[in-house]
């Protein structure tokens, strides 16, 4: 998500009255961040309703190809604003159509920005939130090809004076955060070899509009299209791809993997499954299972075999250590188990419980106090993993990291924006 510059939380004591800038002519508090979203579906209303409820913002813009999408969130946004006694969304600062997202990053009212859009326009709209000045939050990936991560890369580099981060919320799960700092302070030991998971069930079609065009059909199915989403590995897989890397510390080297497509219809030309094997450095092996498929959500997991224990998260199972330095998070295992007594005391079911809320509160409190985040360099390398993961198994041939990044990839769905371009 982006944001624009947003008034400094200086207080002026003059005379023994308190001033706070910002409530001076009329302003809100200067503790109001005043957001943007650009791309209203479903993901993105999660996050920045969660983030509304639990920090400071104020949602003053939001932007979208599609005016149904627009017309649908914007009750829900003034409703979370009206619960904490801000004003509702001007009409005006609602934007349709391919340069929605150009108009809202030019309104002066905007502090930072969500940027919640598909992953093929995360480049494009980076890179211009931040020549606008704003401070971002961008769901992940970086991009979905290797250009688009480049793209990404140059334009925050050397950003010190905005926060840009990136959505891995997992890295702000409180379990998770437990676990990695163990591993990475040797309680499982020298790490021999990592496994990897996300079994997921197929991302359902959403029906043709009478009267949309083709180009309509994949955007609102972006998940189904290769070039408009990456793939699976992209969008659900690269989240362990991100936990290995950020307890490892580090990204492989090369990585050697098949997959495929076996689904019941044509719909779509993404793969439903990929195994890819990943070499790290220090010669640890690195499994990665992807799937898609059916209707029954399977598990995610990252299990970290080392000489003195096993670290083993799973979005709902448990996140803990086995072996000579044992450790529970807390997280409920088998929720088959979990008494009235247990639900009715608020007991964690899931490992992710707190992800998204720590992850908002720690990009509106880089604003808050100036102490900026600049999250793009290790989102990137978390990107570039699953890239080399879809490259490697595509190709069926061993890879190198920088054999991966010399490609310098460009996927391109050839979509006519322009189309979607009406008054609303």
């Amino acid at each position: 998500m982006e944001r624009r510059t947003f008034l400094k939380n200086t207080v002026m004591i003059s005379a023994g009255s308190l001033i706070v800038p910002g409530i001076v002519k009329g302003k809100l508090s200067a503790s109001n961040v005043q957001i943007g979203i650009i791309g209203c579906g479903g993901r993105g209303t999660a996050v920045i309703s969660t983030m509304s409820k639990n920090t400071s913002i104020n949602i003053v813009a939001m932007a979208d190809i599609f005016e149904d999408r627009l017309k649908a969130q914007h009750s829900v946004y003034n409703s979370l604003n009206t619960a904490k006694g801000l004003p509702e969304i001007k009409t005006s600062n609602m934007y349709q159509g391919s340069d929605a997202f150009e108009k809202l990053l030019n309104n002066k009212e905007v502090d930072a920005v969500l940027i919640s859009s598909p992953c093929y326009t995360h480049p494009e709209f980076l890179e211009a939130a931040l020549a606008a000045g704003k401070h971002v939050y961008c769901e992940k990936p970086v991009a979905l090809d290797v250009a688009g991560v480049k793209r990404a890369e140059k334009a925050a580099k050397g950003i010190t004076n905005k926060s840009v981060t990136i959505g891995f919320q997992i890295r702000h799960a409180t379990p998770y955060v437990e676990m990695v700092k163990r591993i990475q302070s040797g309680d499982i030991g020298d790490i021999v070899n990592v496994q990897l998971y996300y079994l997921s069930s197929r991302n359902e079609k959403k029906p043709l509009v009478i009267g949309s065009t083709d180009d309509e059909l994949k955007i609102r199915n972006h998940f189904h299209y290769r070039a408009m989403s990456g793939g699976i590995l992209l969008d659900q897989g690269i989240h362990m791809l991100d936990v290995c890397n950020w307890a490892l510390n580090d990204h492989p080297i090369s990585a050697i993997g098949s997959g495929g497509r076996h689904l019941p219809d044509k719909f779509g030309d993404v793969w439903n499954h990929y195994q890819v094997i990943y070499k790290y450095p220090k010669n640890i092996h690195v499994t990665m299972q992807s799937t898609q498929s059916g209707n029954t959500f399977g598990d995610v997991c990252a299990r970290f075999i080392g000489s003195k224990g096993i670290a083993e998260a799973h979005y709902s199972g448990g996140v803990f250590i086995n072996g000579e330095n044992k450790w529970d998070s807390g997280v409920v295992k088998d929720e088959s188990n979990v008494t009235p007594q247990q639900q009715a005391a608020g007991i964690f079911l899931s490992s992710l419980q707190d992800s998204d809320i720590n992850k908002g509160k720690s990009f509106i409190n880089s604003i808050e106090s100036g102490k900026y985040i600049n999250e793009v360099s290790q989102a990137a390398a978390s990107t570039y993993t699953a890239i080399l993961g879809r490259q490697t198994a595509e190709k069926h041939k061993e890879i190198s990291w920088d054999n991966m990044q010399a490609t310098n990839e460009k996927l391109d769905a050839h979509l006519n924006l322009k189309q979607f371009d009406h008054k609303m």
